[in-house]
Order: structure tokens, then sequence, then C-alpha cells
């Protein structure tokens, strides 16, 4: 019934996960949660080098949502490997490795390196809008995500989910361009680019200014996003944006997506993972419905 094949050689038990940067490498949260029961992690992004992050505040709420303006912060993929990676590995569930740079030298550095590193799958976060002030060069030009997918598809022996930025006027050109390059799969969507201001301070909530907005207020932007993509390309799509709860999950999968990612919920309730899954197996086992007959199934 809930049983996801995502890739080929990564059958997933149930369609959910976690969203990178939300719930650590999966080790953080299992404090709260049995994340053994979940479909796969997605780790926290790791860069080539270590990256403090971006100054505070780097976080503040909105109606609806959360905006973020973190930066990526992570010790490094040397440090990583040897300390973090390890323990989430024994945590149960495929663990799939996010990886990003900020030059395309650096892209491919770190693809490089993680070769070998015992995980199923690497997410490529060509999308974080909290870094070279949010130019996102490889996510917003086509040419530049398919030259460098290409160039990550040249060095990776791993599948490659490239993960997609909603900050562009035709999110399915990139898609294109991504699948063109060689990617196995999509995430959709990354965090959408807005901004808080204190009227009395007359300053910006975040210390940059802009940061990437998440939670609930993105849900539709993410379901018109896996929509369009979902009928543009033939590769499988990780569906993130706004997901708290199962009949969320379900109207992601009728709409294009074949696994869910949990994100800004495990902010807000770091057991939402477990009360979501429970609440979609009741939902199928109601409706006398699997996850495979719903994915993709909306009509036109």
């Amino acid at each position: 019934m809930l049983e996801t094949r995502f890739l080929p050689g990564l059958t997933l038990k149930n369609p959910l996960m976690t969203a990178s940067g939300t719930y650590g490498s999966g080790f953080e949260g299992s404090q709260f949660c049995d994340v053994a029961k979940l479909g796969a992690l997605v780790t926290k992004t790791v860069t080539l080098a270590p990256r403090a992050g971006n100054p505070p505040p780097r976080l503040a709420e909105t109606p609806a949502g959360m905006l973020n303006s973190i930066g990526l912060e992570n010790p490094g993929i040397e440090v990583f490997l040897a300390e973090e990676l390890p323990k989430a590995l024994k945590l149960g569930p495929p663990v799939i490795l996010n990886v990003a740079g900020e030059s395309f030298e650096e892209f491919c550095a770190v693809v490089e390196r993680v070769q070998d590193c015992g995980v199923p799958a690497l997410e490529i976060n060509l999308s974080c809008p909290n870094i070279q002030g949010a130019a996102l060069p490889f996510a917003t030009d086509a040419g530049a995500c398919e030259k460098l997918v290409r160039s990550l598809r040249a060095r990776s022996s791993l599948p490659l989910i490239i993960k997609l930025s909603p900050n562009v006027t035709r999110i399915s050109d990139i898609a294109k361009a991504a699948e063109a390059g060689g990617a196995d799969a999509l995430t959709l969507i990354n965090t959408v680019l807005g901004m808080a201001v204190d009227w009395r301070r007359r300053t910006s909530k975040l210390a940059l200014g802009v940061g990437g907005l998440s939670g609930p207020a993105i849900k539709p932007i993410a379901i018109w996003s896996i929509y369009q993509v979902s009928r543009a390309v033939s590769l499988p799509i990780l569906g993130a944006g706004g997901v708290s709860s199962a009949t969320d999950v379900l109207e992601f999968l009728v709409a294009g997506a074949n696994a869910v990612q949990l994100g800004t919920i495990c902010f807000t309730d770091p057991s939402a993972p477990l009360r979501i899954l429970a609440d979609l197996e009741d939902l199928l086992a109601r409706e006398g419905l699997t996850v495979k007959e719903l994915q993709a199934s909306l009509q036109p």
C-alpha cells in the first residue's frame, strides 16, 4: 500500500522523507521521532569546505510559514563524512546525501569526493537562495543547469536528484535542462524568495534582508510546479513545500510527485513525520488505494 519505487535500486517502504536542512542528518531528529519508520532521510546540505553560514538573525516567522537565511552552515565534507554521516547510516532508512557548491568547480569536486560514502543517491542543491546574494546561477539558467548536471553525471556513479528553485519564470524549462544533462530525478521545490520587515525599527527581520520562504504558504506553488514538471519530463519527482498533513502528501502524489519531503513542519512539531505516516496509512486503507495508484493521477 505504501511501498514506493523511486529509483532503480531504491524502493522506499513509504513515500515520506525528511527535507534537507530540517532534521539535521536524521540523527538529531531521531531524538523526537523513530526515523527508522520513514521511507528515507535527506541530510542537510554539505559543501566542500566548512561554512559558518549567514549572520543572525537568520529566521523569521511569517503567516503560514517562515523565512530562513541560514546560508548552508555546515562543517565541510571531510568532517561530515567522518563524524556525521556514519551516525545517519546506522538509523535504518536510506540516506540521501545533499551537497552544494558556490561554483562549477566546487560542485564537481564535492560530488567526486562522496562517490563511495555509502549512500544510495545524491541530492544536488542548485537552488539555495541564501548564498551568492540569491543569484541562483545554476537554477535559473537552463544552459548553466544542463552543463553542470552533465559534468556531475560524468563524475558520478550514484543517482543524481537535482533540487530546483521556484524563483524562475518557467521551472519546466530548467527541469528539461536537468533531464538533458543526465539527472535521475528532481526535487521540487526549494524555498521562495521573500522578505519580512520590522516597521518600528525600519529594518529587515533577517540580517541579509532576503530569505527563503517555506511552510504551508508555498504549498500551492509547489503543487503547480510539480504538475507542470511531471508533464514536461519523464523523471521521478520528490515533492517538497508546505507539506504538513497526510492530505497534503496525497495531493502532492496526485499532482505528480513520486515521494514527498517533510520540512518546516519538522521545526514546529519534530514528531510530525510519524503522525503523518500513520494518518497516510489510515487514509489509504479507508479508500482502498495504494501510493502507486495515486501517483500522477490528476485529471487534466
